[in-house]
């Protein structure tokens, strides 16, 4: 009996193990799930999570990547704000190493450069939409004011975009001599200036109407015009020229 009660015990923890052995996480076909409905559905209508989990299988082969990924939006706020997230920020979120943040930023910067390319190759002033959607992308989520300028040819064509200066969160330092010799330098005829504003809201301030003024006013003497003054927040990109203030 003793023997038959111990074989009936071993066979019952076996069938226990093989029951167990038979249970996967959740996770295992998940990403083979994934592609599958992207491609079949379509990538533009899967959800921010899942596109950013799709990039994440680059990164990290094996696991489960949807909890990062939706660490990684709660933490930034959005799709935009993981990828325009600076490489020590990405990294105060658990689970993003080296490797994971620097694929992040070079699908950032593939996307300003496709941007850049869109704007170059068209006069600017005709393409509005896509300089918008530049600015928006390269500015929208920097922690510190940037001041950059768009130095433009006599067909309003792409010449050059540079950050002339780097500031704090709340303040970039302008120069409109500065600006002006450097425009002199690249033979541009227009320019339109940009800037940040690491709150989110784009509202010109009061220092940054009498700036552009200044700008404006060194520019005449040298016949080189100041197109537009942009504004750029998480809320949206505010126009000098559109809001009547130049």
């Amino acid at each position: 009996m003793t023997d038959a009660a111990g074989l009936s015990e071993d066979l019952s923890h076996q069938a226990e193990l093989w029951a167990a052995a038979s249970v996967k996480p959740h996770h295992l076909g998940h990403r083979e799930r994934l592609r599958d409905r992207a491609l079949k559905g379509g990538i533009e209508a899967l959800p921010d999570y899942e596109l950013l989990e799709m990039h994440l299988f680059r990164s990290i082969p094996r696991g489960d990547v949807k909890p990062l990924a939706k660490a990684l939006l709660a933490r930034f706020g959005s799709l935009a704000g993981v990828l325009g997230a600076t490489v020590a920020e990405l990294r105060t979120v658990k689970g993003v190493g080296e490797a994971v943040a620097l694929d992040l930023k070079l699908l950032h910067h593939t996307a300003l450069r496709i941007g850049k390319e869109q704007v170059a190759r068209r006069t600017v002033i005709t393409s509005w939409a896509q300089l918008l959607a530049y600015v928006k992308v390269a500015l929208a989520h920097e922690a510190r004011e940037q001041f950059r300028v768009l130095f433009l040819d006599k067909k309003n064509q792409l010449i050059a975009d540079e950050v002339q200066n780097h500031g704090t969160v709340d303040h970039a330092p302008v120069y409109p001599r500065e600006v002006m010799r450097r425009a002199l330098e690249l033979s541009a005829s227009a320019i339109i200036l940009v800037h940040n504003h690491p709150s989110g809201d784009p509202t010109p301030s009061a220092a940054d109407v009498d700036m552009t003024r200044q700008v404006i006013e060194a520019g005449r003497a040298l016949r080189i015009t100041v197109h537009d003054h942009l504004v750029v927040g998480r809320d949206g990109v505010a126009s000098f020229k559109a809001l009547g203030l130049m």
